[in-house]
């Protein structure tokens, strides 16, 4: 069906047009993760636009990781799974323009953190625990900077997993991701990393400890300490509980 122009379209660019109706699709639920989206034609026929205003409104979705395009059997836009890689990518963009800063971030991410460990401890099975540990045996193994941390950040992801969430475990991703390069230039400028390492193994043992025995506020408190005393160490921030 031909959208007619309506007075809540006027002042819109045409590929705003073509945001707007997708957005309140998935907003509607009418748009999913994994469904396809209308032929390029089909929508410019729909909205009343151009082929160039979709295909400039698909870039945008799909630099914000909402969508994906595919060749081949099967091809087409479909909607994308909400990722913590997307998130991170707004969040970056959202540091840049605003005045927050990283100590903002810090706080916000030791609140999510604190809930995460706590329902972990609560809700955590014996294969969450196992993955856990396997993170740790291979964080062992990892000496250097960027494959140490990649795996420092898979583990706490894990631990939002194990309280059986995954939107706070995508808002980990995004957290993490929106500080990795801070973190990576920090850790590698370090005149003593080795020490700072064996120091986050040895607070890692203590959360996943407090998780394994049931302890909620021990676990809460544990990784608290741990993310401020990382980023103190790092002097990526000066955030104060």
């Amino acid at each position: 069906m031909r959208v007619t122009p309506t007075r809540e379209r006027e002042g819109l660019h045409a590929y705003e047009v073509v945001l707007a109706h997708i957005e309140a699709g998935i907003l509607a639920g009418t748009h999913r993760p994994g469904d396809q989206l209308p032929p390029e034609r089909d929508l410019a026929v729909q909205l009343a636009v151009s082929r160039s205003a979709v295909r400039e409104a698909m870039r945008v979705l799909q630099t914000q990781g909402l969508i994906t395009s595919s060749t081949g059997p099967g091809r087409g836009t479909r909607i994308a799974p909400a990722r913590g890689h997307a998130l991170a990518r707004i969040f970056q963009l959202h540091l840049s323009l605003s005045d927050a800063g990283t100590a903002d971030l810090t706080e916000t991410r030791v609140a999510l953190e604190r809930s995460s460990a706590a329902l972990a401890a609560q809700r955590t099975t014996a294969r969450s625990v196992r993955r856990l540990r396997g993170l740790m045996a291979a964080m062992e193994d990892a000496e250097e900077v960027d494959e140490f941390n990649d795996l420092d950040t898979d583990f706490h992801v894990q631990i939002a997993r194990a309280g059986q969430s995954e939107l706070v475990a995508d808002l980990t991703i995004a957290i993490r991701q929106a500080v990795r390069e801070a973190i990576r230039t920090a850790s590698a400028a370090m005149p003593d990393w080795p020490a700072h390492r064996q120091q986050l193994l040895t607070e890692h043992a203590e959360i996943l400890a407090a998780i394994e025995s049931g302890d909620p506020a021990t676990a809460a408190t544990l990784i608290e300490q741990h993310i401020r005393r990382a980023y103190a160490t790092l002097g990526i921030a000066q955030a104060q509980p």
